[in-house]
C-alpha cells in the first residue's frame, strides 16, 4: 500500500500511521468508556444499588479500559502487549505475596500512628486489655510505645515484676479500660496476693471439764 504513493510521502507515512493508529484507539477507549459509565448509572437507577456500588463499577471500567488502551498504544511502538501482561502480573504476583507477608508488621505500624494520633493512652498510664467483656486480661502501666509493641510494666505487691510488650494492633481487636489515678499515688494496676490467714478457734464454754481441755490446747476459755 505503501508503494502507490510518491517516495516524499514514505518518511511521513511512518509518522502519520502510527500516530492515526493512537488517536483512533484514544477515541475508541473514550468512546467504550462513555459506553460503560451509561450503562452502569441506568442498572444502579433500574436496580436501586448503593452509590457505592455504582461509583465502584464506574472505577473499574476506567481502570480496564484505560490499561488496554495503554497495551495497544505501546504495542503500536513496537513492544510486545504479552511481555508487558507477563511482567506485569509477575510484579503484581510477587507484590501480592511480599503485602501478605509483611501484614503483621505494617498493620502494627499504622496502629502506632493511630495510637499516636487518637491518644486512647499515654506513658506512664495504667490500662488494661480486656478479654472478653469484663474478663481481666493484661493490665500494667505503660513505660514505652514504639512501632510495633507496646511495652506494660506489671506490679505485684508494689514491686516491679515483669513487663509484657502487647502488639499494637491488639489495643484495636480488644476492649482497653484505663484507670484514673488512684488516690495516695496508689497503682490502680497492682496484683495483691492473698495472704493465708488462720481463724482463730475460740475455746469451748462449758464446765470445768472443758475448761481443762481448753488449757491442754491452749485455747482461751470461752
Amino acid at each position: 500500500m505503501k508503494d502507490q504513493f510518491p517516495a516524499w510521502t514514505q518518511q511521513w507515512l511512518d509518522v502519520l500511521l502510527p500516530a492515526g493508529q493512537i488517536v483512533l484507539i484514544l477515541i475508541a477507549a473514550w468512546a467504550l468508556r462513555a459506553m460503560g459509565r451509561h450503562l452502569i448509572k441506568r442498572v444502579s437507577q433500574r436496580y436501586n444499588l448503593l452509590p457505592q456500588v455504582a461509583v465502584g463499577g464506574r472505577r473499574l471500567l476506567g481502570f480496564l479500559v484505560s490499561f488496554g488502551a495503554l497495551l495497544l498504544i505501546l504495542e503500536r511502538f513496537g513492544v510486545s502487549g504479552t511481555i508487558l501482561w507477563t511482567a506485569f502480573t509477575g510484579f503484581a504476583a510477587v507484590g501480592a505475596v511480599a503485602f501478605f507477608a509483611a501484614w503483621s508488621v505494617l498493620s502494627n505500624i499504622f496502629c502506632t500512628a493511630l495510637i499516636l494520633t487518637t491518644r486512647p493512652f499515654r506513658l506512664n498510664d495504667h490500662i488494661e486489655l480486656l478479654e472478653n467483656g469484663e474478663k481481666p486480661g493484661l493490665k500494667g502501666q505503660v513505660v514505652d510505645i514504639n512501632l510495633i509493641y507496646t511495652t506494660l510494666q506489671e506490679c505485684v505487691d508494689g514491686k516491679s515484676s515483669s513487663v509484657l510488650q502487647v502488639p499494637n494492633n491488639l489495643f484495636f481487636q480488644r476492649t482497653v479500660r484505663r484507670h484514673l489515678p488512684a488516690r495516695g499515688g496508689a497503682n490502680p494496676t497492682a496484683i495483691h496476693t492473698q495472704p493465708q490467714t488462720i481463724a482463730a478457734y475460740p475455746g469451748v464454754a462449758a464446765g470445768p471439764a472443758e475448761q481443762t481441755a481448753n488449757r491442754r490446747y491452749g485455747l482461751p476459755d470461752a
